[in-house]
């Protein structure tokens, strides 16, 4: 309410300025504010026209078969500069208030002919078809006021006849809002294909629509000042001061018109529509009539406690003396009773219209992150008519059969897959997974559910789960896998099944809520083994067989788009409103492929430190910007929501499921299956997106090696994955509307800046040896570059292991090296008392980016403190890590959790129980063990009294053995599915010695090509430089200047190269914190709905802590 106030009187008193018996600017000086009235026009228009040239980079966009559009804009121009630059500064304030009021008159009336047209009865038919009348009657009543006043005034007569015809004309401005659901309803070609025009031609419209508002309002202000015997010359010569009050009150009309236009829009998106959209709305024009009303009034009564006399003074003489006597400069016409009763009508009468044709308004039906396109008809709003416009534009539906019938199917409860991975976790890390899944069991029940938004089944996948019996040709699960049962059966769960399936065993569990958990325990015996055939496996066995049961077409197109796969790993950790946040972004934008949310790493130690400032900063800022300008590249598979028909899609599963053949495909399928399947989604035309408060903790590597050999996975299969977009651009950029080719050249950027990290590392540190020895860059750079050299050299010749102990070695050396070079930095500013130098510039303004990124993520504001860390070990991150992954890409195995298990795992009387009895083999007699297991697992219930002594004497009881029950068996056909599925894509690899050999020997030759290209290109990039310095090529000087900008003498030298790739790296760096500063500002928007629109049983439901009580004990 206060920015709508302040609009409103800013926008008033520039018309008032304007006014001809304005005393506060001469008569020849009223050019300056009907320019400032012509720049509030158009300023919205331009904005709109920047915005709809940013969008058309995104997506193809049409020009429009027809006209008809530009005409209406075309009337709305003329009407809007005749209304404000013509007519409103000829009127009294009141009377200006008053009338903004009166262009809801054709919406209202538009509105009523809509409803008519849905054929249906409506509610709100009856309040528009009001909502015309009295609009109409206002009209009358302000026409009457004007006529009886002085019948002889013609000039007053054509002011009012121009506001009135000017004003109707303004009201054709949000005719599309009306004319779209009279499109639907009509069965005409002509009103058909002008509708296709609105909504395939937007972005041109807007951009056309555009220039004609600016060009119009240029035409009508450029003609109305010379017919008014005014001089534009006297623009340039108005006196500071008047010039001075101008710019002020037009800056805050612009300001202010543009955050009221923002914060409604937040304000509908935060579901605070009636409280802080409607209500100050409605309030606004109120509120700026009683400002300009009520200080007069008090004024008149100070002007009769002034005079002392007992004369009766009436309101009337005290208006003219105020005018004519005093010159004051707001003008007041409103001098009878009968004046004040006619306006008084007309204005009650625009302003009931005003709030009987928005009325709809108070019903609005809002989802979460509502697209804006959905709330408002058109993006521009005016900026002589914000609350009008805001109000006019909202968006405007008819609950007719086919619309009650889609929202029907919106409504649909979605249908999510939790899809875990698992091979060597931790008994801890499984435990975190599970209690994450039965939290979100008790968050949304299946049995007696109070909410329908959405339902879910838990698989997890268990890779390499048997191990061979001793002494027999028997399976059993190994200690991994019986961690896994343990922490199941230790739980209160009713019913549990387990069945003999063809690529292992399933053990089926319901929990205290109703919901499934589904282990699929996988003998690599049978089927393949590793994480991306997991992958394959669950897509194949969900989306093909789960997803299409008892499903008619229209039924299964409609619920694979309504079907997620939320991708886990074994150790994730989550909160439900996380998957919440994050199934609200695939539910409310259907191109959206996949979603993924902020990922935090946990464990203790250097490494970790590390991490966790890194995974920071990519997520500030890498990911954000990704989401903003175009699309997330990489969609993490520890946790990460897919959208099943995205996944379905055309060379999206099916190529998925190829098996490598080629050296690069093991690169680039096997090492990172996540990035590939994002690639592949990509390439679709599909959308991925970040959402920044969907919170997930996963463990990361906590020693050197392990950090050292997942990155070895990770570089290498970025960078193939982003060079095959980037080799795709024009045929992404096509299909894809959010792979735009600027977007594509900032990943082009982000690339080379990558591929050259080795050698500006190498720059980075001859540049500190430089400046702690003072000897020559050229000195310094040679002696910078033979470390990594040599490194680079024994990397081809030692092992893998021996490599990472000495990289180790090295990164403690450059550790110290970075301290010292931080430590000389901050000590030679501050003996020289300046920072004005280039590095001290660019180390001051990445400081200040980085601290106020983290300020904007407060929970995460302790992260800074590890900052220290990342800076020492840039060198080891970005040179010896770079050259360790590149030298080593050949090694396609895994690399992390590759240790054997532990007996840790074994210490429970119950596990050693599992231990003995949970046998599997291919025999009628042990499928008969996993039954009596399975009858013995059923007595196991505990109690409801969650007492902690309770549960720990249980936890040491061994179940007695029950009578055997009959368990589910596969189907046949759910049987056949697997095993053509097998034998298909998942067959198990022979262990073929000669392919093995041949696959090694090509990996090899692949790895020398691409490091002989990749060091090559930084050995040319050092070469250059080394160049430059040695015989001081296009050197740029800097004088060194002190806080107080005087030259201290002493002068800073920089290479051409390095100051363009500092530029270069900047100016990323720069947007990447505007897209931050955008993405924060729509994830606390997100957010903020989703806290107003959680049932507060939810809300509660959140703090109890009633599930694995005994694990947090």
């Amino acid at each position: 309410l206060k920015r709508l106030f302040i609009f409103q009187a800013s926008f008033l008193l520039l018309i008032t300025l304007s006014h001809e018996e304005s005393k506060t600017l001469q008569a020849e000086q009223k050019p300056l504010t009907l320019l400032c009235i012509g720049c509030s026009l158009i300023a919205p228009a331009v904005l709109l026209m920047l915005k709809s040239f940013w969008k058309a980079c995104y997506k193809s966009s049409k020009l429009p078969r027809k006209s008809s559009v530009l005409f209406f804009e075309f009337l709305v121009s003329v009407g809007l500069a005749v209304l404000t630059i013509v007519a409103m500064p000829h009127l009294d304030i009141v009377t200006n208030v008053t009338i903004l009021n009166s262009v809801a008159v054709l919406s209202a009336f538009l509105q009523a002919v809509a409803q008519c047209t849905a054929k249906r009865m409506n509610i709100f038919l009856l309040p528009s078809i009001m909502a015309s009348v009295v609009m109409v009657v206002g009209y009358c009543l302000f026409v009457v006021l004007y006529i009886l006043k002085d019948p002889t005034d013609v000039k007053t007569a054509i002011w009012v006849g121009l506001a009135v015809g000017g004003s109707i004309l303004v009201s054709f401005n949000w005719w599309e809002n009306y004319f779209r659901v009279i499109c639907v309803n009509s069965k005409s070609n002509i009103l058909k294909n002008l509708f296709e025009d609105l909504t395939k031609s937007q972005n041109m419209l807007h951009i056309m629509s555009s220039l004609l508002r600016i060009v119009v309002t240029a035409c009508v202000l450029g003609a109305y000042v010379p017919l008014a015997k005014m001089d534009w010359d006297i623009v340039t010569s108005i006196p500071s001061r008047e010039t001075r009050i101008v710019v002020i009150i037009i800056g805050v009309q612009l300001i202010s018109s543009a955050l009221c236009q923002w914060f409604a829009l937040a304000a509908c998106k935060m579901h605070a529509v009636r409280r802080c959209f409607i209500v100050p709305l409605y309030l606004a024009s109120l509120a700026v009539m009683v400002l300009f009303i009520v200080p007069v009034i008090l004024d008149y009564q100070d002007h009769q406690l002034i005079l002392n006399t007992t004369e009766n003074i009436n309101f009337t003489r005290y208006c003219v003396d105020a005018v004519i006597v005093r010159n004051q400069s707001l003008t007041l016409v409103v001098v009878t009773f009968f004046s004040v009763s006619f306006l008084s009508g007309a204005a009650a009468s625009w302003w009931i219209g005003l709030v009987l044709a928005t009325i709809h308004i108070w019903f609005f039906k809002i989802y979460r992150i509502q697209k804006t396109q959905d709330l408002f008809g058109r993006r521009l709003y005016e900026g002589a008519f914000i609350e009008q416009s805001l109000l006019l534009n909202t968006r405007f539906n008819i609950r007719t059969r086919k619309s009650r019938k889609k929202n029907k199917e919106d409504a649909t409860p979605a249908l999510i897959y939790l899809c875990a991975t698992m091979w060597h976790e931790t008994y801890e890390e499984m435990m975190n997974i599970m209690i994450s899944i039965f939290r979100l069991d008790q968050y949304r029940p299946k049995t007696e559910p109070k909410f329908n938004d959405f339902t879910f089944e838990a698989h997890i996948y268990f890779d390499d789960a048997f191990e061979n019996a001793k002494g027999n040709q028997d399976r059993d699960l190994n200690t991994y896998a019986k961690d896994l049962v343990q922490i199941i059966t230790e739980q209160q769960i009713p019913e549990q099944s387990i069945i003999e399936t063809p690529y292992g065993a399933r053990l089926v569990v319901e929990m205290p809520h109703g919901n499934n958990i589904v282990a699929h325990f996988k003998d690599k015996q049978k089927i393949r083994n590793k994480k991306r055939w997991s992958q394959v496996m669950y897509l194949y066995y969900l989306l093909g067989v789960e997803c299409i049961k008892n499903k008619t077409v229209h039924s299964f197109k409609r619920e694979k788009h309504n079907t997620y796969l939320l991708a886990l790993d074994g150790d994730t950790d989550f909160q439900p409103a996380a998957v919440m946040l994050l199934i609200d972004r695939l539910k409310m934008y259907p191109r959206v492929g996949a979603a993924c949310g902020r990922i935090h790493p946990t464990g203790s130690g250097p490494a970790v430190w590390f991490q966790k400032f890194e995974y920071a900063v990519s997520h500030w800022l890498q990911k954000t910007a990704e989401h903003v300008f175009g699309s997330v590249l990489c969609s993490p598979g520890c946790f990460s929501l897919f959208r099943a028909e995205a996944l379905m899609d055309d060379n999206v599963m099916k190529k998925y499921s190829t098996t490598s053949t080629e050296p690069s495909q093991y690169i680039q399928y096997d090492q990172g299956e996540d990035r590939w399947l994002c690639t592949l989604l990509l390439k679709q035309g599909w959308r991925v997106e970040y959402n920044a408060a969907s919170d997930a903790y996963t463990n990361a590597p906590q020693d050197f090696k392990e950090l050292y050999n997942q990155r070895k996975r990770w570089g290498p299969s970025t960078m193939a994955n982003v060079i095959d977009l980037l080799g795709s651009t024009n045929l992404v950029s096509k299909k894809n509307p959010s792979m735009s080719k600027p977007f594509m050249f900032y990943q082009l950027f982000a690339m080379i800046s990558a591929i050259l990290a080795p050698a500006t590392i190498c720059l980075m540190v001859a540049g500190s040896l430089s400046f702690i020895l003072d000897i020559p860059s050229a000195a310094a750079l040679v002696i910078a570059v033979i470390p990594p050299a040599i490194y680079l050299g024994l990397c081809f010749k030692l092992k893998a292991d021996t490599q990472i102990i000495i990289a180790a070695v090295l990164s403690i050396m450059y550790a110290f090296l970075m301290m010292v070079v931080t430590m000389s930095i901050i000590a030679s500013m501050v003996k020289e008392q300046t920072i004005l130098t280039p590095s001290s510039i660019f180390i001051m303004i990445m400081s200040i980016i980085y601290i106020v990124t983290a300020l904007l993520h407060p929970q995460e504001l302790p992260l800074l403190f590890y900052g220290l860390l990342y800076i020492i070990c840039i060198p080891s991150a970005y040179l010896l890590l770079t050259i360790y992954s590149m030298v080593n890409m050949n090694s396609v195995s895994w690399g992390t959790r590759e240790t054997k298990p532990t007996a840790e795992a074994a210490t429970t009387a119950a596990l050693i129980f599992l231990q003995n009895k949970l046998k599997l083999s291919l025999t009628f007699t042990a499928k008969n063990t996993f039954k009596r297991l399975c009858s013995q697992m059923k007595c196991c219930k505990k109690s409801n009294q969650r007492v902690e002594d309770e549960q720990l004497t249980r936890r040491q009881e061994i179940p007695e053995p029950m009578q055997l029950e009959p368990q589910p068996q596969n189907s046949i056909d759910e049987e056949r599915f697997w095993k053509e599925l097998i034998e298909k894509y998942l067959e198990p690899l022979q262990n073929d010695k000669e392919k093995q050999e041949k696959t090694k020997n090509e990996l090899q030759d692949l790895r020398n090509k691409i490091n002989f290209s990749f060091f090559f290109l930084n050995a040319l990039w050092l070469v250059a430089a080394f160049v430059f310095q040695v015989f001081k090529v296009f050197q740029i000087q800097f004088d060194i200047v002190d806080l107080n900008l005087n030259k201290t003498g002493k002068q800073f030298q920089i290479e051409p190269m390095s100051l363009m790739f500092i530029l270069g790296f900047a100016i990323s760096v720069f947007l990447q914190f505007i897209g931050m500063l955008y993405h924060r500002i729509m994830t606390l928007i997100h957010y903020v709905a989703f806290l107003e629109t959680e049932p507060k049983q939810q809300k509660s439901a959140r703090t109890e802590v009633n599930i694995f009580v005994y694990y947090s004990n």
